[in-house]
């Protein structure tokens, strides 16, 4: 990311002219590598975001909303004793060091008036955020360290704060081009942006590659006058940063994306004299937002489905004994003729231990047939056992298919449930497939283990509801419902659609049910027939396209999906979310990229 020294001068100089003289209201932790303040100043309440995650690290005004967790985290309980109250008096950064200083006027137990530090480290895996005294002694941080564990200073309760040392030079104290030039180390190899980031404190090299790009200079350029230009624009935007406000009279200092994508951003100065207060403040706010749901849904997703593979395996695997038991008991039949050949040769077959006999097969043509025998047992004995294996795998059988069929049924059902999880866009779609999956699959398990993410509301039914609703598009003038998943499809199907609505469903495929609404009161639903539908054609076939791209189906060209009346689709008691079983159907062959979306 390219939160260096530069952007957190920027952020701080905004900072500045809207939270000076701010009160500080609450204190939330939301997780244990963020804090937020929430400041009022002004008229206007504002959110500070503190964030010391190591990818994620930044300071910014946010106004995106948090669940925080029902207990309140040590360091909170701290923040909350110390500054709440407080009003805020400065907030500084030394040069361009990725340090934050916030300094808050409280009163202490005395009533006396002292002010308080709150440091914001911003250094990768390396962040944190202290909370000092008014004689620099830390109250507490929210991440410990100490010298006996390799840390290179203490912070813990009591332990004096001592300011990180930087062995780069300070780009505000380089007041000429030719003392920049000669920091710079030029070798055959040289790199602009590689060279300027080892040696000045504060420059990303992510920032000075989007910012030569910017320039049209090349990184590899040795030369003079580009060297200049590039020391002349980075004096001016320092001079912008250094400054009050973000603009002078012909200059601003503006952020963007790199190229239009949403990998980066840099800082750059703009020819807008109109600068608008905060907007890097709420260009970052997005920007980190965006990521960090980007990473929270996949890691979510991931190990949802991670649940769901270990299930699949588990019944796979079930599935391999139970065909090894009917293996078994096809062989039934061959026990019952071992037992009566043998007992029909009793009287032939010497009474001694022996492992195998051979006799006369009179089933078939009276040919050879070899039977193992059980040499700790005699003859009879032998007879009878396999008699007994007869019965028992007689009785087995049945038994044993069908528990191959609910298996495999379930393992239908967990397919359906990959599926869904592999078209799901945003972390609401796989709350609702996981909250599916803890009623169906995770019964009696403890389902905090993965999902940190469902919101802990008290309005929770309706909530649950607002889930339940499917998507909703406009065909030809028809109103047409897609389920999203297995839940969605239960509930439009079973409780939203009418008997005289035209059901969807690609055939023998996972998919979305799709509910076309006709809205004809006149059809007489004990009548309703298939031939009855008098929907136009090209209807019908949009609504398939639009089954079969809400399907597994997705990439074919010629899909089948059946479709019929509400009214004969029924749900079996028993049956997992989205199984239904339907009758007087016809089929359509749709193409999934002829719909339109």
């Amino acid at each position: 990311m390219a939160f260096d020294g530069f952007v957190t001068k920027a952020v701080v100089s905004e900072l500045n002219n809207c939270l000076i003289n701010g009160k500080i209201n609450k204190i939330f932790e939301p997780n244990k590598n963020e804090v937020i303040l929430s400041i009022y100043s002004g008229g206007k309440l504002y959110a500070l975001n503190i964030s010391i995650d190591s990818n994620y690290y930044r300071i910014n005004l946010t106004t995106y909303s948090k669940a925080n967790p029902q207990n309140a985290l040590n360091f909170c309980m701290v923040l909350r004793k110390h500054l709440v109250g407080g009003i805020i008096r400065n907030i500084y950064t030394n040069s361009f060091e990725r340090i934050v200083f916030i300094e808050i006027d409280c009163h202490n137990e005395l009533n006396d008036l002292i002010t308080k530090t709150l440091v914001v480290e911003l250094m990768g895996k390396h962040s944190n955020v202290i909370l000092l005294n008014e004689n620099r002694n830390v109250i507490d941080a929210l991440r410990h360290l100490n010298k006996f564990d390799n840390s290179t200073r203490d912070i813990f309760p009591g332990s004096k704060y001592t300011d990180i040392v930087s062995n780069k030079l300070d780009f505000c104290k380089i007041n000429s081009f030719e003392n920049f030039y000669n920091s710079l180390k030029i070798t055959d190899k040289f790199s602009i942006s590689s060279s300027i980031s080892k040696n000045f404190n504060g420059l990303g090299k992510n920032n000075l590659s989007h910012l030569l790009e910017h320039l049209q200079i090349e990184d590899s350029s040795t030369s003079n006058t580009d060297l200049e230009k590039i020391y002349n624009y980075l004096k001016d935007l320092s001079n912008i940063l250094n400054s009050k406000f973000l603009y002078t009279n012909s200059k601003s200092v503006d952020i963007k994306l790199v190229s239009g994508d949403k990998k980066d951003y840099y800082l750059y100065l703009s020819d807008n004299k109109y600068y608008e207060n905060l907007s890097i403040n709420f260009f970052i706010d997005d920007f980190y937002y965006e990521k960090e749901n980007s990473e929270r849904f996949k890691s979510y997703r991931n190990n949802v489905l991670k649940i769901v593979l270990n299930q699949v395996t588990r019944i796979k695997n079930k599935i391999e004994v139970i065909n090894e038991k009917i293996k078994e008991c096809n062989n039934t039949n061959l026990y019952k003729l071992y037992g009566e050949l043998i007992t029909a040769n009793l009287y032939r077959i010497p009474d001694y231990p022996q492992d195998k006999i051979v006799v006369e097969n009179y089933y078939d043509n009276n040919n050879l047939i070899e039977i193992p025998l059980d040499n700790t047992m005699s003859p009879s004995k032998n007879a009878k056992m396999y008699f007994k294996k007869y019965r028992k795998l007689q009785n087995t059988i049945g038994i044993v298919r069908k528990h191959k069929e609910l298996a495999e049924e379930e393992l239908r059902y967990l397919d359906s449930i990959v599926y869904e999880i592999s078209t799901a866009k945003d972390i609401t779609d796989i709350d609702n497939i996981y909250s599916e999956i803890c009623d169906n699959l995770l019964a009696g398990q403890n389902s905090n283990t993965v999902n940190n993410h469902i919101d802990s509301s008290n309005n929770k039914s309706v909530k649950e509801t607002s889930s339940l609703l499917p998507a909703k598009y406009t065909i030809d003038g028809y109103t047409v419902l897609v389920g999203k998943n297995n839940k969605q499809n239960d509930y439009l199907t079973c409780r939203i659609a009418q008997n005289s609505d035209i059901w969807f469903h690609t055939k023998d495929i996972h998919g979305s049910h799709v509910i076309l609404k006709t809205d004809n009161e006149s059809y007489n639903s004990s009548k309703l027939d298939i031939t009855d539908i008098n929907i136009p054609e090209s209807t019908l076939y949009k609504c398939a396209c639009l089954a079969a791209y809400y399907s597994k189906a997705r990439m074919s060209q010629n899909v089948p999906v059946d479709y019929t009346f509400v009214k004969y689709v029924k749900k079996p008691n028993g049956a997992k979310p989205g199984m239904v079983i339907y009758t007087n159907n016809k089929t359509i062959y749709a193409n999934p990229q002829n719909f339109n979306h």
